[in-house]
């Protein structure tokens, strides 16, 4: 997927909708970029809340501990 863009004078642009869309973007997402050695630049979505983590590491056979009774 290809889209052109144009970059403003304070350095802003806009991603195209239908790329927004296609990455499930709302407002307040924040995107990393990273430059490649060939120039290529690579943007990165960062929309997960620590939250939304939960349990994403969950092991079978252990019992899940609410986050009440971590200690600090």
């Amino acid at each position: 997927m290809s889209n052109d863009a144009t970059l403003t004078s304070k350095g802003q642009t806009t991603i195209p909708k239908n790329i927004r869309d296609s990455l499930s973007m709302k407002t307040g997402d924040r995107m990393t970029f990273t430059l490649m050695p060939d120039s290529t630049v690579v943007m990165r979505v960062k929309s997960k809340s620590i939250t939304e983590l939960a349990g994403a590491l969950h092991q079978k056979g252990r019992k899940a501990v609410p986050i009440e009774q971590l200690s600090r």
